[in-house]
Parts: C-alpha cells; structure tokens; sequence
C-alpha cells in the first residue's frame, strides 16, 4: 500500500473528517503553505530527530523551525541531531522524502505547543503534490502526541 492509500486508509477508520487536496510540487511545509493558500501555521512539519539514539517525529507549524537547545533540554536527552535522510526514508519507505504525514508510524511523536490553532490544519498525504485538510483537534485526538516547547520564534 502506498503512502496516500495508508494515511487516507487510517484517517477513515477514525472517522475523522478529512479532505484530500492535490497542489503543484511542494518541497516544502512553507511552499504546501502557499500552494494551498493556508497560513504557515496551520501547515505540519514534519522533522525527524534521534534523541540518545532512539528515533522520534516532531510536528511543529511550518513557518517555525527546530531548536535542538531547546528540544534537548525539554526532553533532559544527553544527545538531540536530525536524523540522515536513510534514515527517514527506512521510517517512511512509502513517502517521499519531506513529504512525511504527521501520524503515528511505529514512533513517538512530539508537538510543539505553537502547532495548537483553532480550525483547520494541512499536511502533506506521503508525496510532495498530495495532502490533507482536517481539523486540528481531530489530528491531536487521532495522534495524541507529546506537547512540548521547541522551536524558535520565525
């Protein structure tokens, strides 16, 4: 099953309402921000991180970036780096590289408290041209992720 198939499979079963949305190539949470014509805050990023070793996704808005201090001392970790691109893609083999969903994939999944906004948000569904639009409570329930502080002001 490909990417698309497996998030829209696993936000049916929830009963979650969603919306499938196609844009032009999206490299990037900013450009699936402008491609789809939403505030940067209600785009997920996804960014994977090894925290001493054991690998972990962290959701943040898309128009804010990863503080590692920050994250390393909210989470009182010895070591905090970005994971290599290998391995992101041995996590996510279905998805393209940067076009991760922000669900549950057999890791822990950290929330930076900014990502909290009423209404909507976008992610992208596994390739850089497809995502979802759904409410961000419905996302929070579905996933229940880990709330912390870690990223630096845009």
């Amino acid at each position: 099953m490909n990417a698309q198939a497996w998030v829209a499979e696993t936000l049916s079963r929830t009963g979650a309402p969603f919306e499938k949305l196609r844009h032009p190539v999206a490299y990037t949470a900013q450009q699936l921000a402008e491609k789809e014509h939403v505030s940067g805050k209600h785009v997920c990023k996804v960014v994977v991180v090894q925290v001493d070793g054991k690998p972990k996704m962290l959701v943040l808005p898309a128009c804010r970036s990863v503080d590692l201090l920050l994250l390393r001392a909210a989470l009182g970790a010895r070591s905090v780096e970005l994971a290599a691109e290998s391995e992101v893609a041995a996590l996510f083999p279905d998805c393209e590289i940067g076009a991760e969903p922000p669900l549950r994939a057999g890791i822990e999944v950290l929330m930076d408290r900014s990502m909290q906004v009423d209404g909507d948000v976008v992610f992208p569904a596994g390739s850089h041209e497809e995502a979802i639009r759904m409410p961000f409570r419905d996302w929070f329930r579905l996933v229940d992720p880990r709330v912390e502080s870690f990223t630096a002001k845009p």
